[in-house]
């Protein structure tokens, strides 16, 4: 058995972004997450991954496209997308958007529909 762990927000904190990434590998965790702080306009680009990815929205409402379907979701709202399909988000509100992503699996694995066509 892994011994608990707390995982300080600057440790895994990408670059000098509001986003947190962390992968339950190196901690002995078998699920991963992004938590996302953006602000209006902002998400990432259309991807996918090998297994399923859930979403909790913590503030402000978010555009998400999963497969050919779209759905609008605001605080307190989960959102699923199965593995291998595309799936995007965008902050689609009018202040900040603060999501948890919430990978099934330890270590993330993403292709992003730019580097395939």
């Amino acid at each position: 058995m892994t011994s608990p762990a707390v995982i300080p927000a600057d440790s895994i904190r990408i670059g000098e972004s509001r986003t947190l990434r962390f992968e339950g590998a190196s901690y002995g965790s078998n699920v991963s997450f992004f938590l996302v702080t953006s602000e209006p306009g902002q998400g990432p680009s259309l991807h996918r991954h090998p297994y399923d990815e859930t979403w909790s929205v913590l503030e402000g409402e978010a555009t998400i496209v999963v497969g050919g379907a779209t759905f609008v979701v605001r605080a307190g709202d989960t959102a699923v997308a199965p593995a291998d399909t595309w799936h995007r988000f965008t902050n689609t509100g009018t202040g900040t958007l603060r999501i948890v992503c919430i990978h099934a699996s330890p270590v993330m694995i993403q292709e992003f529909a730019s580097e395939t066509r």
